[in-house]
C-alpha cells in the first residue's frame, strides 16, 4: 500500500486558522478573546498567534505520524488478510462477493480481480445451494456461530468440502448490509475424520472379537474399552468405563498386589516395552476366590490421541488346576514301581484306582512267570554247568588222564630196561614219549580255548573269531566267512568277550540245527554303535517260540540274550523259509561312535574267508 506524500501548510492558512480558533475556543484562563483587543494589542496577538503556530505545528506533525502509524497497521492487516490460513469474502444479501484475500481466491481457484462481484453461490455443488442460502440467510439475521458445511467446485471440475462460517458486518450510515464469510477446505480433515472412525470401529470389533480377555487404558491410565470375554472379570465394578485403573485394580486384588501391577502398566506406558507374567495366582477381594491368569501388557498408539496400554488376558484357573490334579495323579502312580506304563488319567478317580489295580494284578501275574522262568533258568544254567563239568572231568579222565599214564609207564619201562638197550631204541622211546607229551599240551590248549580264548585276550575280536571259525570249518565241513571293521577292537573287553560268546553259541547252533552249507559272520558300525550279524543259509524256526519257550530246550538263545543286555546290548532272530536265519547283536556304544567314525586308514573293513577244508 502506497502512502501519500507529506505537504506542508502556508503561514496565511496557518494564521488564519488560529485566529478563527481564538475566537471560537476559549483561552488557558478560559476568556474569550476579543477582536477589538487584539487590534489594540498587536503584539501581544502577534505573541499568541506564534504560539498557537507552533502548537498547530505540533499537532500536523503528531498527526503525520498517526497518519503513517494507521498506514503500516493498514499494511499489516492487509498481509494478515491475504495471507490469512483460510478464505475470507464480503458478501452483500445477493451473495455476491464484494471482497476477496488471497487464499480465499486461491482455494476457489480463480483470480481475486474476476471474484469480483461473482455469486459465491455459483461455487455450491447444485444439490447443497439450498443450504448455503439458508446459511447465508441466517447470517444476515445475525444468527451467533452460523457453520455450514457443503461442496464447493473449481473452474477445473476439482470438488472438495468446505466450512463457511458467517458473521454480518456493522453497515455504516446509507452504507448496504454485508457479512463476511470464513471459508475452509475440509476434504483431508473430514477423511483423517472418517478414517479415524473407521480405525475406532475396527479397533473395538478386534477387541470384541478378540477370544481372549482384552481391555485398554489411555494414556491417563483410565479404562476406555473391555470387550464381552473380559467383562466377567469386571461384572463387581460398577461404573466401569472412564474409571480409572488403580481403583479397579484395589477392588480385585490386595493393595500390594494392585500396586505392582499398576505400576506394570505405567513402565509399558511410558516406555513402550511388553510385559507378560505367565505365572499369576492370587485370592481376589471382591469374590474371595483363587484365580490364576496369564497375561501381558502391549503400548498402542489410541485411535484418537496419544499412546494407552492393552492387557491380554486369559483365565487359566481351571486348567491350573487340571494340572495339580494331574501332578497328584502322577506322584499316586509312580509310586507303583512294578507298573510298566503311566495309568492314564480319568475324570474320576475311581476309575483310575480300578484300572491301577487291574495293571497291578496283571504286572503281578507277570512277575510269578518271570520268577518261575528265573528259576528255570537257574536250574538249565545249573545243569549246564554241571554237565559242562562232566564233560571236563571225562575229557580230562579219558583222554589226559589215559596220555599221562601212558607217560608214566613208558618212563617207568625207560627206567627199568635202559640198562639193557642200545642208544637207537632209547632214542625211539624217548621220541615217542616226548610226542605223548606234546599231545597231552595240546589237549590242554584245546580245553582252555574252549572255555577261554587267550587270542581274545591278547590279539582281540576278530583274530579269536577267526581262530575259531577256522577250527569251526575244520570240525563242521560248514564253510564260513568274516567280515569286520577293524576298529571293534576299540571297545572295551567286556563287550567284545559278549560278542565272541554269541557269535560262538549262534555257530554252534548252526552247526546242531540249521543243517546249513554256509554260515558269514559279518561286524558293521550303525549309527548308534556296533552290529555283529551271524548268517546261515539253512532251514529257519520259529524265534520268537524259542526265545518265550518255557521248557529250557533253547537255553543258548536266552544265554546270549542274556549276555548282550548284560552289556547294554540287544539280540534279535530273522528267520523266514528259504532265506535262512540271521542273528543280529547290537550294542550302543556312546563313546564308541566318534573312534567309529575318526578310523585310521588302516581300519577297514576286514574281510576274512574261511573255505571248507
Amino acid at each position: 500500500m502506497n502512502r501519500p506524500p507529506k505537504t506542508s501548510v502556508p503561514a496565511t492558512d496557518l494564521r488564519r486558522r488560529a485566529e478563527a480558533r481564538m475566537q471560537l475556543h476559549p483561552t488557558k484562563n478560559g476568556a474569550r478573546l476579543e477582536v477589538a483587543a487584539a487590534v489594540e494589542d498587536p503584539r501581544r496577538l502577534l505573541h499568541e498567534l506564534q504560539v498557537h503556530q507552533v502548537e498547530l505545528e505540533m499537532q500536523n506533525r503528531e498527526l503525520l505520524a498517526s497518519r503513517d502509524r494507521s498506514e503500516a497497521l493498514l499494511e499489516k492487516f492487509t498481509d494478515l488478510y491475504d495471507f490469512a490460513p483460510i478464505g475470507y469474502f464480503t458478501v452483500d444479501e445477493m451473495g455476491r462477493i464484494l471482497e476477496a484475500n488471497l487464499t480465499g481466491a486461491a482455494t476457489l481457484g480463480f483470480e481475486r480481480s474476476r471474484l469480483m462481484k461473482r455469486r459465491l453461490l455459483t461455487f455450491v455443488d447444485a444439490a447443497s445451494r439450498p443450504t448455503f442460502l439458508r446459511f447465508l440467510e441466517r447470517t444476515f439475521e445475525g444468527a451467533a456461530n452460523n457453520v455450514c458445511e457443503v461442496p464447493l467446485a473449481k473452474p477445473d471440475g476439482t470438488r472438495f468440502l468446505a466450512r463457511l462460517h458467517g458473521t454480518v458486518a456493522l453497515p455504516f450510515d446509507g452504507s448496504p448490509r454485508l457479512c463476511r464469510v470464513a471459508l475452509s477446505d475440509i476434504t483431508h480433515a473430514k477423511q483423517a475424520e472418517e478414517a479415524l472412525r473407521r480405525n475406532e470401529a475396527l479397533f473395538s470389533e478386534l477387541i470384541g472379537q478378540s477370544p481372549v480377555g482384552v481391555y485398554v487404558v489411555d494414556s491417563a491410565l483410565r479404562l476406555q474399552q473391555v470387550n464381552t470375554t473380559a467383562m466377567p472379570v469386571f461384572k463387581n465394578i460398577p461404573e466401569l468405563i472412564g474409571r480409572e485403573l488403580v481403583e479397579i485394580l484395589r477392588v480385585l486384588w490386595p493393595a500390594k498386589l494392585a500396586a505392582q501391577i499398576f505400576e506394570h502398566f505405567r513402565h509399558t506406558l511410558y516406555t513402550g516395552q511388553p510385559y507378560l507374567c505367565t505365572a499369576f495366582s492370587e485370592r481376589r477381594n471382591d469374590t474371595g476366590t483363587m484365580e490364576a491368569y496369564e497375561w501381558q501388557l502391549r503400548r498402542i498408539t489410541m485411535p484418537t490421541v496419544g499412546y494407552g496400554v492393552v492387557c491380554f488376558f486369559s483365565d487359566v484357573t481351571e486348567r491350573r488346576q487340571a494340572e495339580a490334579m494331574r501332578l497328584r495323579l502322577e506322584v499316586i502312580t509312580a509310586s507303583n514301581e512294578k507298573l510298566e506304563m503311566e495309568i492314564e488319567r480319568r475324570r474320576k478317580v475311581e476309575d483310575d484306582l480300578r484300572k491301577s489295580e487291574l495293571r497291578q494284578d496283571r504286572l503281578l501275574r507277570e512277575s510269578r512267570v518271570l520268577q518261575g522262568q528265573l528259576r528255570l533258568l537257574s536250574r538249565q544254567v545249573i545243569k549246564a554247568q554241571e554237565d559242562e563239568r562232566k564233560r571236563v572231568s571225562r575229557d580230562l579222565h579219558d583222554v589226559i588222564s589215559q596220555t599221562l599214564t601212558g607217560i608214566g609207564l613208558r618212563l617207568a619201562n625207560l627206567k627199568a630196561g635202559s640198562i639193557g638197550k642200545n642208544a637207537s631204541d632209547l632214542g625211539r622211546e624217548l621220541a615217542q614219549t616226548q610226542r605223548m607229551v606234546l599231545r597231552s599240551v595240546n589237549l590242554v590248549h584245546e580245553f582252555a580255548r574252549d572255555l577261554r580264548p587267550t587270542v581274545l585276550d591278547d590279539l582281540g575280536l576278530v583274530p579269536a573269531l577267526h581262530t575259531f571259525m577256522k577250527s569251526f570249518a575244520a570240525r563242521t565241513g560248514l564253510r564260513t566267512g568274516l567280515t569286520a571293521f577293524a576298529a571293534v577292537e576299540k571297545i572295551d573287553i567286556a563287550r567284545r568277550t559278549a560278542l565272541f560268546r554269541v557269535a560262538q553259541e549262534a555257530l554252534t547252533n548252526v552247526a546242531r540245527h540249521a543243517h546249513a552249507t554256509r554260515v558269514d559272520v559279518i561286524i558293521a558300525k550303525t549309527a548308534g554303535g556296533l552290529c555283529m550279524t551271524v548268517k546261515d543259509n539253512g532251514r529257519s524256526f520259529s524265534a520268537e517260540h524259542a526265545l518265550k519257550s518255557e521248557g529250557g530246550q533253547h537255553l543258548g538263545l536266552l544265554g546270549m540274550r542274556e549276555r548282550l543286555e548284560m552289556v547294554g546290548g540287544t539280540l534279535s532272530i530273522g528267520s523266514a523259509s528259504g532265506k535262512g536265519t540271521a542273528v543280529t547283536a547290537e550294542l550302543p556304544i556312546r563313546k564308541a561312535r566318534k573312534a567309529l567314525k575318526d578310523q585310521t586308514p588302516t581300519a577297514r573293513p576286514t574281510k576274512i574267508t574261511v573255505q571248507k577244508p
